[in-house]
């Protein structure tokens, strides 16, 4: 994984912040934290990774096989690279609005060495790619982690 090629073969000791800024690059959702009650894997890009859809009974799974068998999921697990010039950055579970209507929510937050300011969001699937996102009134262009079609 991206992860462990970027601290595992360097064998680099790093912080906490540094840490969770390269998991919001390499698009991994916490728990809890990039999620809300309704999310489901197929949103989070998780499908391929943590999901076997032939083994084992689980919560949910009668709602994941039906979007992976039959459609898209509703909401889709997105990389916001934030404008930076501003020192004030979105929080947690704020709204994400595109052309004054909400479409999600602000995840996790960073400042990322290379990038710059960049969050996760869940966004309605049916927002455009090239949707210019407002975030608490931050700017932010959206990088697609989990496939609109």
């Amino acid at each position: 994984s991206a992860m462990s090629e970027a601290f595992n073969a360097s064998n680099l000791q790093v912080g906490i912040w540094a840490l969770e800024a390269e998991r919001i690059a390499c698009g991994r959702a916490r728990i809890g934290m990039d999620t809300d009650h309704k999310s489901i894997p197929n949103e989070l890009g998780l499908l391929n990774k943590s999901v076997h859809m032939n083994k084992g009974c689980y919560r949910g799974q009668e709602t994941v096989a039906k979007v992976f068998n039959l459609g898209h999921p509703p909401r889709r697990l997105v990389l916001l690279h934030l404008d930076g010039s501003s020192v004030d950055l979105p929080e947690h579970g704020d709204p994400i609005t595109f052309e004054g209507k909400e479409v999600g929510f602000v995840g996790s937050v960073a400042r990322h060495h290379e990038l710059g300011p960049i969050a996760l969001a869940v966004i309605k699937r049916t927002t455009p790619a090239d949707a210019v996102l407002m975030a608490d009134g931050v700017a932010a262009n959206q990088e697609i982690l989990v496939p609109i079609e």
